[in-house]
């Protein structure tokens, strides 16, 4: 007979791309430790990240309409989301974009193309 160890749930996290080949990347390299779920706009993640809130959300910085920046300044804005970590995922690397995504309120910004094991660790030790 087997007993029960009281497992914690698997951390949730949210990836927000406006492409979805990026989701399925991440979820390739994630989903043995994280559940994964999708948004592809800003508006889309934030009535999601509020309807259920994720332990963390991976938000690309490039998207049309809301960007990554002001998607990041309304979460952080929001009691219900303020205080999920959101880490930044970028192909923009001057020291003004990393500034701005800080200035946003991101826990962490993370520049394209990334290891996947040092997402993996930072997302780790975030939730």
């Amino acid at each position: 007979m087997t007993t029960q160890t009281s497992k914690k749930p698997t951390p949730h996290v949210l990836v927000v791309d406006d492409e979805y080949f990026n989701f399925e990347m991440l979820t390739t390299a994630l989903s043995s430790s994280f559940e994964l779920s999708y948004a592809d706009s800003g508006e889309t993640c934030l009535s999601s990240a509020i309807a259920s809130p994720p332990d963390a959300i991976l938000l690309d910085v490039c998207m049309p309409g809301l960007d990554g920046y002001d998607t990041c300044r309304l979460l952080k804005n929001t009691p219900e989301t303020k205080d999920i970590p959101i880490v930044m995922l970028s192909g923009l690397e001057s020291q003004q974009e990393l500034q701005a995504g800080f200035d946003a309120g991101c826990d962490a910004y993370v520049v394209k193309p990334f290891s996947m094991q040092q997402l993996l660790e930072k997302l780790k030790s975030m939730v």
